[in-house]
């Protein structure tokens, strides 16, 4: 069946498809961290490799997690949630949860 997309059209899809390398281009607000149990467990979603993990988030498994999420860029965006959480639900230790992740040099690089 013959194509009825212009030349043009077909160029613009090509220079868009290029131009991703790689990368995720997300519309909207995207959320990396849902929090449960009062702060005790979370889902991450990950965004390098499409997969969400539920962690408890005084693991190691948990660091890990958001430390490969922060090597791949998305550190400053995680760390804002970490603060919108704290400041949204004090008493459930996001603070803290903060704190562990930046002294575990999680942020840096």
């Amino acid at each position: 069946m013959a194509s009825n997309t212009s030349k043009t059209a077909r160029a613009s899809v090509r220079a868009g498809q290029a131009g991703q390398g790689g990368a995720l281009s997300v519309l909207g607000e995207f959320k990396y961290l849902i929090p449960l149990a009062n702060g005790r467990f979370a889902y991450v979603r990950n965004l390098t490799n499409g997969k969400t993990n539920h962690l408890k988030t005084d693991s190691d498994a948990f660091v890990e997690e958001i430390r490969i999420l922060a090597a791949a860029g998305h550190g400053a965006k995680i760390r804002a949630e970490l603060q919108g959480l704290d400041q949204a639900f004090p008493q459930h230790g996001w603070g803290s949860t903060e704190k562990r992740l930046v002294d575990a040099g999680v942020f840096e690089g």
